[in-house]
């Protein structure tokens, strides 16, 4: 399937994107070819596949979440630059 440079555009609109002609005309050769492959997987038998969260067989690598000793506000805080009360104190973004 070959995408035209104005479905090109289009995409390139969506993704708040500014393309010039050149761009266009290689994104179009490349976005084709992706679109070429995905429909290439689609005509992949899949019948009797398990759906899969991972090609691998990974197992949970974490320790289990369980309550603990949690640190006081002043021992986090300890290295704060600065501090209001119990949080950080970091620099206004929007103004004071």
């Amino acid at each position: 399937m070959s995408l035209s440079a104005d479905e090109v555009r289009l995409v390139a609109d969506l993704a708040r994107l500014e393309l010039s002609d050149a761009d266009v005309a290689d994104m179009a050769t490349q976005l084709s070819a992706i679109v070429d492959y995905i429909n290439q997987l689609q005509r992949v038998n899949t019948d009797g596949v398990e759906p899969l969260a991972h090609a691998l067989d990974l197992r949970d690598v974490f320790r289990d979440d369980v309550l603990g000793q949690s640190l006081s506000a002043d021992a986090a805080l300890a290295n704060a630059p600065a501090r209001k009360g119990d949080f950080y104190r970091v620099p206004p973004v929007f103004g004071e």
